[in-house]
């Protein structure tokens, strides 16, 4: 956004110059991750990203792509740490973990760097207001769907997310997180126009931003979704099994002995969920225990759902899959695989490397697109197992057809950190945006049951050994997300981008 910035009442443009526009980038990018869980300083997104969006008015090309990664360096350096531990607990030395993940995070900061250099070289004739309060926030909404959907996507600390627990909550039964990032996008665009030029004119745009917001979240706050048949009783286990002892040959025989002892009292519920890869073994070596429960299950009228890893196919492929047994029985395998951690991308590319540097990578395959639905106590349930739950587009497939959501995780791949809090707030926007309620099993936690407003109505305190029990009411009937996806939202930045292609024209032609 290279044209002139600033005016004479406004924030005056040598103030963006050099250093000082550096350290407002570095300085939005900090403040964006205390926007989400669990801080959930929500009114922080809008003003982290009005920060770069000044950074950025009035740089040339060079500079805005160095202020645009400072800011994605320092949001994601000081969001998604929590990577390095799940290099540690893949047994990489610490200094390569730590190498690791700065180099994930310089490689994450690429998106807002190289959109800062796009919007500083082509959007340069466009209008200062229709810039900073359409074309950016249009354009970052466009980035953070790149970023959601190349080499299968990493979602976290996308706007959206951040409204999970602010004013804007309603916006995500209608328009998903990208529409409802949008809202905040634009509401930082119209802050940043406020700074430069302060007037009737911009405050009147800032407020018909946040009017129109506030119309769209009142219209989305009505109840999309009704009540379907008798409520479920179900019973969610954390095991608590630490993941460097998760695989220990010794600790097989006590961690099935404690998931057994925890679902104990609970037997006789419609449905008890156990986590992600609760079972310390494939389906092979565990099918005597399996056995075993599917008897006690069936005694008791229950229906467990195990997470279990299976080989299956010729040659045998792994699966990162969970098995429905007692009262009811089906199976699932995990299709949206965590890249880098269940499989490798640009394999010819990349495994040589890996080899080199001796970096363990999982070799799963992922499961069919389409699979035979479970179904508990006369209702579909739909699983998601662990990072399938941070996509939208995943839940939207199951759906409306499926009453209860399920996802089970291991979470304890992230430590004591952040990253189980932000996890389980993106578990909450699929609730909201699906007016499903969700049941969140863990290893170590967070486990919550959540009803179809997005509200964590019981969870369980992280790295203690538990069960949470409950009542959840399948729901039918569609939220507009539900029926149209993200395109609507996404559909929209492209023709907000449409729309300045007059003005860059027009601009074009004044240089000429």
């Amino acid at each position: 956004m290279s044209a002139p910035c600033g005016a004479r009442r406004g924030l005056p443009a040598a103030w963006l110059r050099g250093w000082r526009g550096d350290l407002l980038a570095l300085g939005g990018g900090v403040l964006l991750p205390f926007a989400f869980s669990p801080f959930f300083w929500w009114p922080l997104a809008p003003l982290s990203i009005a920060a770069v969006f000044l950074a950025w008015c009035g740089a040339s090309p060079r500079r805005a792509l160095w202020r645009g990664w400072l800011h994605g360096v320092a949001s994601f350096g000081a969001g998604v740490w929590w990577i390095v531990e799940s290099f540690r607990f893949s047994h990489i030395a610490l200094p390569v973990a730590i190498v690791l993940t700065l180099g994930f995070i310089a490689f994450l900061a690429l998106y807002p760097a190289l959109l800062g250099a796009a919007l500083a070289r082509v959007a340069g004739g466009v209008p200062l207001g229709w810039r900073l309060a359409g074309v950016a926030p249009a354009a970052w909404v466009l980035g953070e769907w790149l970023r959601g959907w190349l080499l299968t996507g990493f979602t976290w600390l996308q706007l959206g997310y951040s409204q999970v627990d602010g004013p804007l909550a309603a916006l995500l039964p209608l328009a998903g997180v990208y529409g409802a990032g949008l809202a905040v996008a634009a509401a930082a665009g119209a802050l940043s126009w406020l700074a430069l030029a302060p007037g009737m004119r911009t405050g009147l745009t800032l407020l018909g931003v946040l009017a129109g917001a506030a119309l769209l979240a009142a219209i989305g706050a009505r109840p999309w979704t009704h009540p379907a048949g008798e409520p479920l009783r179900v019973a969610l286990v954390q095991g608590n099994v630490p993941q460097d002892q998760k695989w220990l040959p010794q600790m097989r025989v006590p961690t099935l002995q404690r998931y057994v002892a925890l679902s104990e009292p609970h037997f006789g519920v419609d449905l008890l969920v156990w986590p992600e890869t609760a079972l310390p073994g494939h389906l092979r070596t565990m099918a005597p225990f399996l056995e075993q429960l599917d008897r006690r299950a069936q005694a008791s009228g229950s229906a467990v759902l195990v997470g279990v890893p299976e080989y299956a196919g010729d040659p045998p492929r792994a699966y990162n899959s969970v098995r429905l047994v007692g009262s009811a029985r089906g199976s699932y395998r995990k299709r949206h695989l965590v890249p880098f951690g269940e499989y490798l991308p640009l394999d010819t590319v990349l495994r040589p490397i890996t080899r080199a540097l001796g970096i363990p990578v999982s070799d799963f395959a992922a499961g069919a697109a389409r699979q035979q639905a479970l179904v508990v106590a006369g209702h579909r349930v739909a699983v998601f197992i662990c990072y399938e739950i941070a996509f939208g587009g995943e839940v939207v497939r199951a759906l409306p057809e499926a009453g209860v959501l399920v996802t089970v995780s291991n979470d304890a791949w992230f430590g004591d950190s952040v990253g189980p809090h932000q996890h389980l707030q993106m578990a909450r926007a699929r609730a909201l945006e699906s007016g499903r309620a969700l049941l969140r099993s863990t290893n170590t936690g967070i486990t919550a049951l959540i009803d179809h407003r997005g509200r964590a109505v019981a969870r369980l305190p992280q790295f203690q050994a538990a069960a949470l029990a409950g009542r959840v009411s399948p729901r039918a009937g569609a939220t507009p997300y539900v029926r149209t996806g993200d395109w609507p939202a996404l559909g929209l930045c492209v023709l907000v981008l449409l729309g300045a292609v007059p003005a860059l024209r027009r601009a074009g032609g004044a240089r000429r």
